[in-house]
């Protein structure tokens, strides 16, 4: 079986703290190892590290290999350009073919997700690559919403078609993307919505079979990268074919045109970590239900509020349900509830050529 991490995001909504040259997954934003380096951990007890490849960019790759240096350098696979994970999923699934064999075994996770209870989350991974390998189906997992999140996609699970050790295998009825909040509000009272954790597994034979059968253009491109793997014309013909790939997820590609999907409904906590608002959640909180992320801070009378500064004392004086974030060169200040829109302050900066600031 191999992993493949995906791992070449920016996220754009943790700024100022995520920057291109530091982007979410390879910060400490929950513990003193990176999201990157937890997401292997998690994964690790599963394979060995030659059967990890970690999918990035250019400027991210020398900060991986001093991150997870067990992983050989050759499994540190670099786009040229970001092309959405579709492309990101062809690439490696022709390293895999390449290196191994055609019906290999293959795992897609992103690599800067929150997952506790990690034993389950590994038992859901060896229960879904069985009943992926026996039933030849493309599946994902999905998680059950406790609450009507906007940020998420969502899976609208049809009938149950498998159930062993307390793990559920559904037909998948159809995809939905991030609701507004009524929306997610029915979603929930339905009972036939998950969370769409973007999380895969499949043979890798499978797989590409439905990429000639839904993006021809793309299986002629992955089949071009498939030849040149491992050779030292490898980088020249990936720059070349990405140059021709449009930018579509993995959902679009196939997932939503594929007739053999499936989704196991996960039972493990499970928290993309998209927001300042998520990472609110799943912190430890004070009395007053602050989230606190400092050296020294000051509060009077204020509650609910997420505080992060590294090295300065911050003050809260007679305020409530605030997200704070210092960084050397930037102060963020946004009420809890909004910080998905953190994203248009980057593509604010962008606009004005401030690119010392991301």
């Amino acid at each position: 079986m191999y992993c493949v991490l995906m791992a070449g995001g920016v996220g754009t909504r943790f700024w100022p703290l995520s920057r291109a040259a530091m982007p979410k997954q390879i910060l400490n934003l929950l513990d003193e190892r990176s999201m990157l380096q937890m997401t292997y951990d998690r994964i690790k007890p599963l394979t060995t590290p030659d059967k990890v490849l970690v999918i990035t960019n250019i400027e991210l790759k020398e900060l991986i290999r001093e991150q997870l240096p067990e992983l050989p350098e050759e499994n540190i696979v670099t786009e040229p350009f970001g092309r959405n994970t579709a492309p990101c999923i062809g690439l490696a699934g022709s390293i895999i073919q390449k290196r191994s064999s055609k019906d290999e075994m293959m795992v897609v996770l992103p690599a800067d997700h929150l997952i506790q209870n990690e034993a389950e989350f590994r038992n859901t991974i060896e229960a879904a690559l069985t009943y992926s390998q026996s039933k030849k189906c493309l599946i994902t997992l999905g998680v059950k919403p406790f609450y009507p999140e906007t940020g998420y996609g969502y899976i609208q699970r049809g009938d149950k078609i498998f159930e062993t050790d307390d793990k559920a295998v559904y037909n998948v009825r159809s995809f939905a993307e991030k609701p507004n909040l009524d929306t997610a509000e029915r979603f929930m009272q339905s009972g036939d919505f998950l969370w769409n954790s973007g999380m895969f597994i499949w043979s890798t034979e499978l797989i590409m079979e439905k990429f000639a059968e839904f993006q021809p253009d793309m299986f002629e491109g992955i089949q071009e990268i498939y030849k040149a793997v491992d050779t030292p014309q490898m980088a020249a013909v990936v720059e070349k074919i990405y140059s021709q790939f449009k930018s579509v997820s993995i959902d679009y590609a196939i997932m939503e045109l594929a007739r053999n999907v499936c989704v196991l409904e996960a039972d493990f906590q499970w928290n993309d970590v998209g927001s300042w608002d998520a990472a609110y959640l799943i912190s430890d909180k004070d009395k007053n239900d602050n989230a606190v992320k400092t050296k020294e801070h000051c509060l009077i009378n204020s509650s609910n509020n997420y505080i992060y500064s590294k090295d300065k004392i911050v003050a809260l004086v007679d305020v409530d349900d605030l997200v704070v974030v210092e960084t050397d060169d930037a102060l963020l200040i946004t009420r809890r509830g909004q910080s998905q829109k953190v994203k248009t302050v980057v593509d604010n900066l962008r606009r004005k050529k401030l690119m010392e600031y991301l």
